[in-house]
Order: structure tokens, then C-alpha cells, then sequence
């Protein structure tokens, strides 16, 4: 086997009697003093760009937001906030006429019960029909004749779908064949309520007196007039 010695004679005899042996580790390897740092940094490198894409996948399942089955995108809920309804419009105040409408029908309620008297024009000895309409316009200052085949010409006359409180509703008299005046009464229905009702001095046999009727399904309906309007 050459020795070392021999190996250097034989390179200085010629390039293709040179030994080796000098680039060769005792296990014949090249070696690895010069490959160590670089393999370590491709390693370290690799793994790093595996943790980075991993964070990256993992940043976008989380915050994504998540796509129902319908292709939509599902929105998240929103905190319900109260909800305050605001009027439009406020109630109308009632005019002037509506006021004293009012206070005409109540002045005549308050006489409920007062007896009926032929001619009658007071509630402490009692009214007749054309009598109490007489009192409680009077009280208001508004003239009405204590005469029902006179009330049907006072004012002027209105449709009945029109009536309204405090108008004077008038009728025919009892007798079937009767086309004439013969009763009267002040109307408390508002607008366009039906039964139409009234408040009025009756001389019925039962529950005579002051009270309240009304003109539909009942007697009243078939001696119905006029409605007039002196407000």
C-alpha cells in the first residue's frame, strides 16, 4: 500500500499518478464541514414556510365568514334595538261647535228622567216633546218654538247618515196614517252611528218621561221626517 510520501513523488511525477487520499475521509465520504450550515438553513427555511402556511389557513377558517348551503353568505345578527312609534299626526283638538255640541247633548242627559207634562217646559214639573227641546236650547241661547209642526222648518235639514249630536231629529205623529209633525227629539248618535240615537220627551204609556230611543228596528224608524241642524 503507498504511503503518503509516495503519493506526493507520484504527483510530482504526473497528473495521473495523484493520490487522492488528502480529499478523502478514512470512510471514503467527502467531507461534510462545508454542506452542514446550508442543509441546517434550508431545514429551519422549510420549516418555516410550513408553520407560516398552516397560520395562514388557519387566520382564514376563523374569520371567513362561513358560506350556508344555499351560496349565501350568512350575515351575523345584529342587536335588536327598541322601537319607538311615533304619531303622524296628534289628535285634533275639538273646535268650538264640537264644544258646545257637546255640552248641548250632556245638558240634555242630565234631564233623564223628568216626567212628561202636556205643554211641559220645566224639568220639575215636566216636559213635552217640543217643550224639552225648547229648555235645553234655550240654555244655550239658540231659539227653537215650543212647537213640533215648527221645529220642522228651524234650521236646516241634513241628511240622516249625517246627523250628528245636538241636531233635532223630528217625526211624524203616532197615529199610523199621521204625515205630519208630531214629535221630537235632540240626536246624541255621533256621526255616522248606527243606531241613530235620541234624547227626547216621551208620552208613551210605558216609561214615559224623559229618555233615550233610537230610530232604527224600532216604531221610530217608520215615522222618521227630517233632521235638522241648528247648531
Amino acid at each position: 500500500m503507498r504511503t503518503c510520501a509516495q503519493s506526493k513523488r507520484l504527483r510530482r511525477a504526473g497528473p495521473s499518478n495523484f493520490c487522492p487520499c488528502s480529499t478523502l475521509t478514512s470512510a471514503g465520504h467527502p467531507p461534510l464541514s462545508g454542506r452542514g450550515p446550508w442543509l441546517y438553513r434550508w431545514l429551519m427555511r422549510s420549516i418555516w414556510l410550513i408553520f407560516g402556511g398552516l397560520l395562514a389557513i388557519l387566520l382564514a377558517v376563523k374569520f371567513y365568514p362561513q358560506q350556508p348551503a344555499n351560496g349565501l353568505v350568512a350575515s351575523r345578527p345584529t342587536p335588536s334595538l327598541p322601537i319607538v312609534l311615533v304619531s303622524e299626526r296628534r289628535p285634533a283638538r275639538p273646535t268650538a261647535e264640537e264644544v258646545r255640541r257637546d255640552s248641548v247633548v250632556r245638558y240634555a242627559m242630565r234631564q233623564l228622567g223628568s216626567p212628561y207634562l202636556y205643554a211641559g217646559i220645566s224639568p220639575a214639573s215636566g216636559f213635552d216633546c217640543s217643550g224639552f227641546v225648547y229648555f235645553v236650547f234655550s240654555h244655550f241661547g239658540v231659539p227653537t218654538p215650543h212647537s213640533t209642526a215648527l221645529l220642522i222648518d228651524v234650521g236646516r235639514p241634513v241628511a240622516r247618515a249625517d246627523a250628528r249630536p245636538g241636531d233635532i231629529v223630528v217625526f211624524t205623529g203616532t197615529a199610523p196614517t199621521s204625515t205630519a209633525p208630531g214629535h221630537a227629539g235632540i240626536v246624541i248618535s255621533a256621526r255616522g252611528e248606527t243606531p241613530l240615537r235620541f234624547v227626547h220627551a216621551s208620552s208613551a204609556r210605558r216609561e214615559s218621561g224623559v229618555k233615550v230611543s233610537q230610530v232604527e228596528n224600532s216604531g221610530y224608524e217608520r215615522r222618521f221626517m227630517q233632521v235638522r241642524r241648528v247648531l
